[in-house]
């Protein structure tokens, strides 16, 4: 697992190393500034671009400092560099300030921008650039951007060069990834020292673009002296966590699974829940419902079992048919009437094994999240944005701009292991650090996608704890659709049993990965 820190624990991780360590923070600020030129060098020279014509957008505070590290070390190298700072001159200061002094005691050219003309000769050099360098407000800042920063951020999103970003884009909050009025929209976002939890988001993603993160200087694991808000997962985790199965295994040990997803007109939901059971391991799995929908299932499977509801004795009915499942999955595609919710909270209120519960079942919880605490079994529940805010209240940008809060808050009310799902999916659960997902790619835009998710986290909770099933089956999901879009050279066009079908080769990777990890 990698770290991932608040602006706050940043600082904190900051002021220990100049503290406590005694480096001091000018070297701090040479050493990620020196660490950026690196990744910029090879970035440069992928496009044969040396030398490049380098514009600096700098701010007045630490984040310009490490710009202009970067302006000095990119024009000792031979290229043509134009540092731009926004703002007076006379409000930079300590480290920033020293490292402004050293540019300009090269030879560095700053052009500072605080009138209307100066504005328009910096979008003129921004727009004549090979590459920019975004080093305006870093992890400070806390307020919308206006004025004239907002219209250099718009004329760097205009640039037609390589766009970098020192450590977060600017105007992107560092903490939960909201544009703050504007923000740069990078290719590349070289981030110092640790991962920032606004850059693992939705729209933090959107705006970062290719992730670096780059040291600088000092060990990592000085973020234990002041902790962190979430751990990244790493391949070599879930690797450690998939035994391989012995000799003596069968299709009864390897786990039993009960899908209760899909109706009329959504068959395909518990058709895909199904098939991914199996793909992620499953060794039985049997479709359950109401006569009808059974009926319409048994002209389509092939290797999964089915079983008739008998709605007039529905909890009985439910205890029967699960009785031998190690694991039940309930809600894609169920629908949201009366019976449905019947069938939710049957297999919800009854099931005493883990339950994995999507879609249509979490709307049936609407403004009642409590009610999911404190019954017989163990839950995953599996929400998206939409579905997050109808159990919380509010709306689905709420959640978005607060994930991390919205997932503590869904634990906290439901005491189970919960998935937010979306661009660096959470997992959380009580008494857990927080787990964000690196894994995905747009081609899962799409659906079913979300389908095929249940369905290998209901696999993996045959064999795992459950928090270790809904982050190991994350990865795995996302990792099929990596190597989807890989193989194809296509960020679309991808249907959603291909995730299923993509996880054995996955897992093959996982296991080759789990043979170099040592004993």
């Amino acid at each position: 697992m990698q770290p991932v820190l608040s602006r706050a624990q940043m600082q904190a991780v900051d002021r220990h190393a100049i503290d406590v360590c005694r480096v001091p923070g000018l070297v701090l600020m040479e050493n990620a500034g020196r660490s950026a030129v690196e990744v910029i060098e090879r970035l440069l020279a992928r496009r044969n671009l040396r030398p490049a014509r380098a514009v600096i957008v700098a701010g007045t505070g630490n984040n310009g400092g490490d710009g202009f590290v970067v302006a000095r070390r990119l024009k000792t190298l031979g290229h043509a560099v134009e540092a731009v700072l926004l703002g007076d001159p006379n409000r930079v200061h300590g480290d920033a300030a020293a490292n402004l002094a050293a540019y300009r005691g090269i030879g560095g050219r700053v052009a500072a921008v605080s009138s209307d003309a100066e504005l328009a000769a910096c979008v003129v050099s921004l727009a004549g650039a090979d590459v920019v360098v975004d080093a305006l407000f870093g992890t400070g800042l806390d307020r919308p951007v206006a004025g004239r920063a907002a219209q250099v951020i718009a004329a760097v999103n205009r640039a037609q060069g390589l766009r970098v970003s020192l450590d977060v884009p600017s105007g992107l909050d560092a903490d939960s990834g909201a544009v703050l009025g504007a923000a740069v929209r990078a290719d590349v976002t070289i981030t110092f020292a640790h991962y920032k939890r606004g850059l693992l988001t939705p729209s933090g993603s959107a705006h970062t673009g290719k992730l670096e993160r780059v040291d600088i200087g000092v060990p990592a694991e000085l973020w234990q002296a002041v902790g962190c808000s979430a751990e990244l997962v790493e391949a070599s985790d879930v690797a450690a966590l998939l035994s391989p199965r012995g000799s003596q295994s069968h299709k009864a040990n390897a786990g039993r699974v009960t899908v209760f997803a899909g109706a009329p007109g959504k068959l395909g939901a518990g058709l895909l829940v199904a098939q991914s059971a199996l793909r992620g391991g499953a060794g039985l799995v049997t479709l359950a419902g109401a006569p009808d929908v059974v009926a319409a299932f048994e002209q389509r499977v092939l290797e999964v079992m089915t079983a008739r509801l008998d709605m007039s004795r529905l909890a009985e009915s439910v205890a029967e048919i699960t009785a031998a499942a190690r694991v039940v999955a309930v809600g894609p595609g169920v629908g949201l009437d009366e019976r449905s919710r019947e069938l939710v909270e049957a297999v919800v209120f009854g099931f005493r094994g883990t339950s994995v519960v999507d879609a249509d079942a979490l709307t049936h919880f609407a403004g009642r999240v409590d009610a999911l605490r404190g019954v017989p079994g163990t839950l995953v529940l599996t929400p998206h944005a939409g579905e997050a805010a109808r159990l919380l209240g509010g709306a689905p940008a709420d959640i978005e701009n607060d994930r991390h809060g919205a997932l503590d808050a869904l634990v906290k009310a439901t005491h189970a292991t919960v998935l937010l799902k979306g661009a660096y999916t959470l997992v959380g659960a009580p008494g857990k650090s927080t787990l964000v997902n690196p894994t995905g790619s747009p081609v899962l835009a799409t659906g079913g996608t979300g389908d095929v998710l249940t369905g290998i986290i209901a696999a993996f909770a045959c064999e795992l704890e459950a928090f270790d099933a809904a982050f190991a089956g994350a990865f795995v999901h996302g990792k099929s659709a990596e190597r989807w879009a890989r193989r194809h050279g296509a960020d679309r066009g991808l249907v959603a049993h291909e995730i299923a079908d993509g996880v054995p080769a996955a897992l093959a990777a996982l296991a080759a990965r789990r043979r170099e990890l040592p004993e």
